[in-house]
């Protein structure tokens, strides 16, 4: 398995070229101490190949409790049902779905029940497993008849109306806890946040919460991407216990790629959409930092943190990224780019690459099916420029993460948290963890250790991030200004933490599998608020090339 970076910044690692180099390159205002937990750190947080677990199932969520609210409406939606629906519904893009119920062969509440179908047959304890959803809305069928009646009085505006959508544990909603998958959070229920609230005004249904690694995946360490206390272990589709599937928005790739909902919301802080995107083939949009709200998500990095759409399709992701993108005066970092909500489905009406410059990495050529992306793209009239990828190095990644967390989530818990929770601080829940350690830390915590024992001067955190930030720049801009590029092509997740410093946006495309049948991702790299472009072109590729193939044993 190619070396990954676990977490929020999966494949940072990839980035740069040895440990011995990033120690070089650290700080030297660091002090030694600090250099040595950073170097270890680093060695913790590199993906091991887990192929045994030491939890599968969860161990606190009652299956039986789950589908409660659900049993006496699900007992008329029959097998014969929902074999007639399949057809209609399964790998169906938003528009060719809301077509078929526009034209009465399905309703909104029918293909709610669709979907619940389909968690219940395929999701828990069985063996096809994949652990992917971890709570369900138990108001979601009477919403779905609203939505329904809502239709009949032409009250349906947006493409999003009636789709119901799963959103990664660690976006708050007031019908279900959010948790992040912490058992620490087991009762964090909420007010909606920014961005629930905007797929709310759309008319969307939100659907339940999927799995997630713990913490986004800044928690463990040494444990496998998909695996949280709450939810157990994410499984992929493509290949259950075999294939990796990326993190930390695991559970919301694998619900997309296993056809669980008709779109899910993942969230990044450096290849945290991407990384489980590419690994499950589906569609995920790292957007510019500040275009989504990251009011009422818990948090990593202020500085990076970001949500962001997974769909089967590139259409898909247009339409859901158009109804979760806005102003929220909340977010120091929120943009304000006034455009309407036709705005992103414009880029799939009008898409070319017809003389647009990109710039493929050289060293990614030895991947045949890089190269034979490559090939399409020339096929459709783009012009290619082979570019060497420059030796930056990002010093001091981790420790930002460390930084920001320590005080990011406080103020998570501080404005957006349930009130009755009673930390204050990273120690507190670190605290609570180790009273039951074995059912709730079974991996341990070193990367909350590692946040508790750092600290900087505003003056030193100043610094890391403009480090950071210039460094980033430079790997994009560089080759960008140099041979006048459109954008940069990648792999799956590969320059995650340079678009994550940079606050470039990224889409990356299912562009195949390799001899193992594990799936990679063709990943689009451009500059800020570039997102309709990278909308674009990802489905001019998507289109020509078709190479997204549904997980066989799902079907």
């Amino acid at each position: 398995m190619r070396y990954i970076l676990l977490s929020c910044f999966a494949l940072f690692l990839v980035s740069c070229k040895s440990s011995e180099e990033k120690q070089t390159n650290t700080d030297t205002n660091q002090n030694s101490q600090a250099e040595d937990r950073n170097a270890d750190d680093l060695s913790a947080i590199s993906t091991k190949d887990f192929r045994e677990f030491k939890v599968l199932d969860s161990k606190y969520i009652d299956n039986s409790e789950l589908w409660q609210p659900f049993n006496d409406d699900l007992k008329e939606f029959t097998e014969a049902m929902y074999n007639d629906l399949k057809p209609l519904i399964l790998d169906q893009d938003i528009p060719t779905i809301q077509e078929r119920i526009n034209k009465r062969r399905f309703s909104y509440e029918q293909l709610t029940k669709f979907y619940l179908y389909r968690i219940r047959q395929f999701d828990r304890e069985n063996e096809l497993s994949l652990n992917s959803v971890i709570a369900l809305n138990p108001n979601v069928i009477a919403e779905a008849k609203q939505k329904d009646r809502e239709l009949l009085n032409r009250m349906a505006k947006q493409a999003i109306f009636g789709m119901p959508i799963l959103l990664k544990d660690n976006v708050n909603t007031s019908s279900m806890a959010t948790t992040a998958g912490a058992v620490a959070l087991q009762n964090n229920t909420t007010e909606d946040a920014f961005i629930v609230e905007q797929l709310k005004n759309s008319g969307a249904l939100i659907l339940g919460k999927a799995n997630l690694s713990e913490w986004a995946y800044f928690f463990c360490g040494d444990c496998p991407s998909g695996y949280s206390a709450i939810g157990g272990q994410t499984l992929n589709p493509y290949g259950r216990k075999t294939i990796d599937t990326g993190g930390s928005s695991s559970g919301s790739a694998v619900a997309v790629a296993a056809n669980f909902c008709a779109a899910a919301v993942g969230s990044e802080t450096s290849g945290s959409i991407l990384s489980p995107a590419s690994q499950n083939s589906v569609v995920g949009l790292k957007p510019t930092i500040g275009l989504v709200s990251r009011g009422g998500i818990v948090p990593i990095s202020s500085t990076l943190d970001t949500a962001g759409p997974i769909t089967k399709n590139v259409t898909d992701n247009a339409i859901l990224l158009a109804a979760i993108y806005g102003y929220d005066d909340t977010d120091f970092k929120s943009k304000n780019p006034k455009w309407d909500n036709s705005y992103y489905l414009n880029a799939i009406e009008n898409s070319t690459v017809k003389s647009k410059r990109f710039g493929a990495i050289k060293s990614l050529m030895e991947n045949q099916l890089y190269a034979n992306a490559i090939n399409v793209l020339k096929e459709k009239g783009a012009e290619i420029i082979e570019i060497e990828a420059a030796n930056i190095p990002l010093p001091d990644f981790l420790r930002l993460l460390n930084l920001d967390m320590k005080t990011d989530l406080v103020t998570y818990l501080n404005t957006y948290g349930n009130k009755n929770l009673v930390y204050t601080s990273i120690e507190d829940i670190m605290a609570f963890n180790k009273k039951d350690s074995v059912n709730v830390m079974p991996y341990g915590q070193a990367l909350f250790q590692g946040i508790a024992d750092d600290s900087a001067t505003t003056k030193e955190f100043d610094k890391i991030k403009l480090i950071l930030k210039t460094n980033g720049l430079r790997f994009f801009e560089e080759p960008m200004t140099e041979h006048d590029l459109d954008g940069i092509l990648s792999i799956n997740n590969y320059h995650a933490g340079f678009a994550a410093v940079a606050e470039y946006p990224a889409i990356t495309v299912p562009m195949g599998y390799t001899e193992k049948g594990e799936p990679q991702g063709l990943t689009f790299i451009a500059k800020p608020l570039n997102e309709k472009q990278l909308l674009e072109w990802a489905y001019v590729y998507e289109q020509a090339s078709k190479k997204r193939v549904a997980p066989k044993n799902y079907n």
